[in-house]
């Protein structure tokens, strides 16, 4: 599939169509578990952790896509993970994020009415590359709260069926996504239905506390498959 630069005449045009693929990429630097002392790491940095929210669900379903359906502009969203000590590759790492729909909502939540569902909720292991690739939607956002994607890295576990089990939390943060971004995709269906007021970067206690500018995901390019 031929892909353009990303400009955000193009997102304003075409996003609403919902076939443009938005494509992100982040860095997780490093997990805690492999870190080394701060004297031998100094040249690598590690990704702030950031808080885990009230929402994670210990599902931890194997899946690289996660939509289950739910809709949005769909983004594909590639977290790689490296060890601080060398700035190489972790392989097998264990990522695992969870988000809100287009909506602001959760799924398997009693407080918003979603039990039993699991959309937007899954694992993916970091491939040779350190890289974990998951299919999945622009989120929406909430009262209170920036746009964002929580994410844990998981060391030590292993894959039973279709579930992960086992190992350690080696890292908690959140994904964070640029301003001008989200306003051009919160203007289309379905995200026009959120009746919540926006919270921008700069008033989120995560972006503004705990260091949220350094895990701002980097949106590379959209999809040419979006109409016109």
């Amino acid at each position: 599939m031929d892909e353009k630069p990303i400009t955000r005449t193009h997102l304003l045009r075409r996003a609403g169509a919902l076939g443009g693929v938005l494509a992100a990429g982040g860095s997780l630097g490093a997990v805690r578990a492999l870190a080394a002392p701060a004297t031998a790491a100094a040249a690598f940095t590690l990704t702030p952790e950031q808080e885990e929210g009230p929402f994670y669900v210990a599902l931890e379903k194997m899946r690289k896509n996660i939509t289950l359906g739910r809709p949005g502009v769909p983004l594909d969203l590639r977290i790689t993970v490296v060890d601080s000590r060398t700035a190489k590759p972790i392989v097998g790492a264990a990522c695992d994020i969870w988000q809100c729909d287009a909506t602001g909502v959760y799924s398997d939540e009693s407080s918003q009415s979603t039990v039993g569902q699991t959309w937007l909720r899954g694992v993916q292991l970091t491939d040779a590359h350190g890289l974990a690739h998951f299919e999945t939607i622009y989120p929406g956002f909430y009262q209170g709260r920036t746009t964002h994607i929580h994410v844990k890295v998981h060391i030590g576990g292993s894959v039973h069926g279709t579930a992960y089990r086992g190992g350690h939390v080696s890292h908690t943060g959140q994904l964070l996504f640029d301003d001008a971004t989200g306003t051009a995709v919160y203007a289309v269906a379905p995200y026009t239905n959120d009746t919540n007021q926006r919270t921008l970067n700069t008033q989120d206690h995560v972006y503004t506390q705990e260091h949220g500018s350094k895990s701002v995901l980097k949106l590379t390019k959209l999809g040419a498959t979006a109409a016109d």
